[in-house]
């Protein structure tokens, strides 16, 4: 095959989406005969797509060279944009930085307006937004997307709106905000944006939405973005950060199973290249969220530590798997700790309900109702139903403690419905336990049966062992099937100690660590709620579990 073969079947594969034969043509034929500026963007993109990082930069910068032997200053200063932003997202903020000089020199020389003059405002916006400036971040997002609209450039104008929508809600005006942010996702829906802008754009705004508990918003977009993605199998890019969002949203839904998977292939796709390595750490993250609901909390407590060598804080997380192993004192450390050193409104909104339930658990009411209160002012700015529902539980749960059922039965009746409107099963569930025992404080011991009930049933059915062991121990137990709340591995352990087999011997029959049987034991006490292996033993016996 020719050089001007290979370019033309390079040409044509990159129009089709097909990633991996565009590469692959591209680069044929610039081995050949070296490439000129536009196709070598063709080729730089093509190697984003495939997450090749080191090669997209590479490239971009033989592109900006081509561009500038080419006398076209603008097409130059462009890519030098691309090269710099690249850099900037993999921490090499001096490199980033000289690129976007280079790009703003070229501009100067030029003497004229243009859209890439647009595009070197974009800097300027993130610092804005990353010193907390949301006016600052607002203007110069509108001026970007002033030129973006007179050069009739459509990807500027997206990525810059959608950072005037940002600052509009981080200022507290939320539905004018949002109001831009789906607008920019109109257009990428409709095709209309660069296959990284798209990429770029639909990232960004699932994970802004997260953020400020948008969770209908982000599971429409999470869904077009997985068809996105599905549409070009051997996409690497933004794939992984797809599967996090999507395994967030699953746990949310109750679906562990497939949001653990979810999370797994996340960490598989994202090991790859410098850039990806904290949107890893979340992976492992939304890992140990599942493995903790489900009662692994070994899993968990691993999978928190690889995301925390990624550099990705695994709070509330970890606070919560403290809490869950017995370990009041040091729960209560950790989320005074992390919440101490958060300053951002929504993040701290983040943290807040289990600083409730933690500081519940040790006793102190106080600062239960103190974190209470502020989760309350932000839900009243920032108007989410999901903020509502966790602030009516906090509410419930802290006027539950205070002895005042009454005005507990009005919050987590709101928060019982807001999370049945958001299909989040798992935390309906938690606020019937609640129901439950705001129903018996009241004297109506029938409703608190029937609510604890059914609580428990949704809990068994989506694996919490823990929260069913906890609603068994509420109750007075629960006959047959899995009172004891143990998890599989955990039942397999209390079967190997109840016919006398040593910790070490059980290791090596599972092919596991002495440390990690040790604390299968732990926790099988714990939830069985005994303290020597011969009393788990007749427990085993008692309730036919050998």
């Amino acid at each position: 095959m020719t050089a001007a073969d290979s370019l033309e079947r390079g040409r044509a594969s990159y129009a089709q989406r097909a990633w991996s034969a565009a590469y692959e043509a591209l680069s044929a034929a610039d081995r050949t005969s070296p490439l000129e500026g536009d196709d070598l963007e063709l080729l730089a993109t093509s190697a984003y797509m495939l997450g090749r990082e080191d090669d997209y930069v590479t490239l971009l910068e033989r592109a900006h060279r081509a561009h500038l032997d080419a006398r076209e200053p603008l097409r130059a200063a462009r890519c030098a944009f691309w090269v710099g932003l690249a850099l900037m997202l993999r921490a090499e903020i001096a490199r980033g930085t000289g690129w976007f000089g280079r790009a703003e020199r070229l501009l100067d020389r030029a003497g004229r307006e243009c859209a890439e003059r647009g595009y070197l405002l974009i800097p300027r916006i993130l610092q804005h937004t990353a010193a907390g400036d949301g006016e600052g971040a607002y203007a110069a997002a509108s001026e970007a997307a002033e030129i973006g609209e007179r050069f009739g450039d459509r990807d500027l104008v997206a990525l810059v709106v959608q950072e005037q929508g940002h600052a509009l809600v981080r200022q507290g005006r939320v539905e004018e905000g949002l109001r831009l942010v789906d607008e920019v996702m109109v257009s990428v829906t409709a095709g209309e944006l660069s296959p990284i802008v798209t990429g770029l754009v639909y990232c960004n705004t699932i994970a802004f939405c997260q953020g400020v508990f948008e969770l209908r918003r982000a599971r429409e977009w999470t869904d077009a973005l997985a068809e996105w993605c599905d549409r070009q199998p051997d996409m690497v890019a933004h794939t992984g950060l797809c599967l996090v969002h999507r395994a967030e949203i699953m746990e949310l839904q109750g679906a562990w199973p497939g949001a653990l998977e979810e999370a797994r292939r996340a960490a598989v796709r994202l090991s790859r290249g410098t850039a990806n390595r904290r949107s890893a750490g979340y992976a492992y993250y939304r890992q140990g969220e599942v493995q903790r609901l489900q009662g692994e909390l070994d899993a968990a407590e691993e999978s928190y530590r690889e995301a925390l060598s990624r550099g990705c804080e695994p709070q509330p997380g970890l606070a919560l798997l403290r809490l869950a192993q017995g370990n009041g004192a040091a729960a209560s450390a950790a989320i005074r700790r992390v919440l101490g050193e958060t300053t951002a409104r929504l993040r701290r909104a983040a943290l807040l309900p289990a600083v409730v339930e933690i500081m519940l658990a040790a006793g102190d009411v106080e600062a239960a109702e103190s974190a209470c209160r502020e989760l309350e002012e932000i839900s009243a700015v920032q108007q989410s139903e999901l903020l509502q529902a966790v602030s009516g539980q906090a509410r419930g749960a802290v006027a539950l403690a205070r002895g005042d059922p009454g005005a507990a039965l009005v919050a987590l009746r709101r928060a019982f419905d807001s999370w049945q409107r958001l299909e989040a099963p798992y935390e309906s569930a938690r606020v019937r336990v609640l129901l439950g025992l705001t129903c018996s404080a009241l004297g109506d011991d029938d409703t608190a049966a029937l609510e604890l009930g059914a609580a428990r049933e949704e809990l068994s059915r989506l694996g919490a062992a823990l929260d069913v062991a906890r609603v068994d121990s509420l109750a007075g137990g629960a006959p047959g099937g899995d009172a004891h709340g143990l998890t599989p591995r955990e039942l397999q352990v209390l079967r190997l100690v109840a016919a006398g087999v040593t910790n070490k011997a059980i290791a090596a029959e599972l092919v596991v660590s002495d440390r990690t049987v040790d604390r299968h034991v732990s926790n099988i006490f714990t939830k069985l709620r005994v303290s020597s292996r011969a009393a788990a033993t007749a427990y085993a016996y008692e309730h036919r579990l050998v």
